[in-house]
């Protein structure tokens, strides 16, 4: 089954990060990333550009209005993602407790909805 990784955390704690800080987050990334994609369960993730680039899109009335920025304020921000092929929850979970920033924000596990005659 395929199940979502969302990573979630205050982007203001990374940005005030020494540079010594910033690059052992990198080096702890590309370690997980080496070893999610070395397990074949890897099948797709991104690191996002900061919330202060989001737009917001909402159709009302057949009328599209845009926002600058997310959906809604909170203390963590979606930055990023992998998808994985996990044979249940409970994998799902261990790759998701693996991810660095497991031990400073959190990781949502959302399962992929399957349908029935999709491609």
């Amino acid at each position: 089954m395929r199940y979502l990784l969302l990573i979630y955390e205050d982007e203001k704690v990374f940005a005030e990060a020494s540079d010594a800080e910033k690059g052992e987050v990198f080096q702890a990334y590309g370690a997980f990333t080496q070893e999610i994609q070395g397990s074949g369960k890897h099948l797709g993730g991104e690191a996002l550009e900061p919330i202060a680039t989001a737009t917001t899109v909402r159709v009302r009335e057949g009328k599209t209005v845009t926002t600058d920025g997310p959906f809604a304020e909170t203390k963590e921000q979606l930055g990023g993602y992998y998808l994985v092929d996990a044979e249940n929850l409970d994998e799902a979970v261990a790759w998701a407790s693996k991810i660095p920033s497991a031990k400073t924000g959190s990781i949502e596990v959302r399962p992929i909805m399957e349908f029935e005659g999709a491609p």
